[in-house]
């Protein structure tokens, strides 16, 4: 098997090709006053191989300094701990049980040419797997994560104990469960920074199972990452080669338009406003035109009536009012019962469209709503709307209206269970 972990850790740190991290290595050792280091494209293929060799100190300091992560979690194993594997996987007598398996460090390889599990396994996964996807819409993220968290440790472990087919089944079960983690790290906890960590983790496992489809969904959540911080650039790069991955699937109709409404999105947070409402009817026309394409099960976050709520939600932040009522009105009254997170969203986006235009009655009742449904399901991005439209409240902050949403915002309950989530 290739060295996926570094394939994987060169491409979300946005080098597309063996070349460019070869040219950023031999780039920084000058920056580092390592005079004589160069780093040839031979030498980056070699530690992409199946057998990657211990880079040398110089080399090490280099990959760690381009790629920000620790030499052992780019698939190399050092000389001292390559018999560890082989004896590990001979060894039949019982041990005593030990602590789950840490998501960090590069994926295990397989122990030998026939995995040790049954041919099932990776199936037997996946079923887990599908179930926590339909858990995701209803059950508390905290409770959820730590749940996916140690589902995705038992597949990390079990990959070294699997070949062939079972290995790419197991390897696209785990990069999902992955991806479910990061997400719900992302969207739900609002912990960026260990989201973009899992969401190369998940990408490794993506490429393990050669599912295009799968790396393109993960590094298109990835790009949300420098996105929402304002990092335009970096946003780019990771559509970019979320883009490239698409192509080579082929993506269905709906693919192709949340990987617009995705930059959108981003576009929209660094100030692009037109940029991303040109992406967004592009989306649309996508839409209308269709494809041959299917979906894959678990592409279920985006939906015609999504790509509504990324509009509106951008017709907001643009100053367009009355485009921004309607489109998002519209949204709440297509909204299934069933997607609550998204639910709390409009309405705190709704909230802000009346509070722009003068109405802070009504925008105090909407967010009222949304807060209803924040105490039903839970969801950190909402909450972070519904405080971004309260911020907009402050000229009334004195007003009976915006008192009752404060008294609910910031009730010993909520208060605590924000701090808890």
């Amino acid at each position: 098997m290739p060295n996926t972990a570094l394939k994987a850790a060169r491409q979300a740190a946005g080098y597309a090709t063996q070349q460019a991290l070869a040219d950023a290595l031999t780039e920084a050792a000058r920056q580092l006053g390592m005079r004589g280091v160069d780093v040839s494209v031979r030498q980056v293929r070699r530690w992409e191989s199946d057998t990657p060799p211990w880079p040398g100190e110089d080399y090490q300091r280099l990959l760690v300094h381009v790629l920000h992560q620790p030499v052992e979690d780019l698939g190399f194993r050092p000389p001292w701990n390559r018999a560890h594997s082989a004896a590990a996987a001979a060894s039949t007598a019982p041990t005593t049980a030990v602590a789950p398996p840490t998501l960090r460090g590069a994926l295990p390889r397989p122990y030998g040419s026939t995995g040790t599990q049954p041919g099932t396994v990776g199936a037997d996964y996946a079923t887990v797997t599908q179930a926590h996807r339909r858990l995701y819409p209803s059950v508390a993220p905290a409770a959820l994560h730590r749940a996916v968290a140690e589902h995705a440790g038992l597949g990390t472990a079990l990959l070294g104990e699997t070949s062939g087919v079972a290995r790419r089944i197991l390897a696209a079960a785990l990069a999902e469960s992955l991806l479910l983690l990061g997400r719900i790290e992302f969207f739900d906890l609002r912990q960026p920074a260990a989201a973009d960590s899992t969401f190369v983790r998940a990408f490794q496992a993506a490429c393990e199972a050669d599912d295009n489809l799968l790396g393109a969904a993960i590094l298109a959540h990835s790009a949300f990452v420098p996105g929402w911080d304002g990092r335009l650039d970096g946003a780019r790069e990771r559509m970019h080669a979320a883009r490239t991955y698409a192509r080579r699937a082929p993506a269905s109709a709906e693919v192709l338009a949340w990987l617009d409404a995705v930059e959108a999105e981003c576009l929209t947070r660094c100030g692009d406003h037109r940029g991303a409402l040109a992406l967004l009817r592009h989306a649309e026309d996508i839409l209308a035109t269709g494809s041959d394409a299917a979906s894959p099960s678990w592409f279920t976050w985006f939906s015609p009536v999504r790509l509504h709520a990324f509009r509106g939600n951008t017709e907001l932040v643009a100053g367009l009012i009355p485009q921004a009522r309607t489109t998002l009105e519209q949204t709440l009254a297509d909204l299934p019962d069933t997607d609550g997170k998204q639910r709390s969203v409009v309405l705190a986006d709704l909230a802000a469209v009346e509070a722009a235009a003068g109405q802070p009655e009504l925008a105090c009742a909407l967010l009222e709503q949304a807060l209803d449904q924040l105490a039903v399901t839970w969801y950190a991005s909402g909450m972070e709307r519904v405080r971004e439209a309260r911020r907009a409240l402050n000229p009334w902050q004195d007003s009976a209206a915006v008192r009752r949403v404060d008294d609910r915002l910031y009730s010993w309950s909520a208060t605590l269970s924000s701090l808890q989530r």
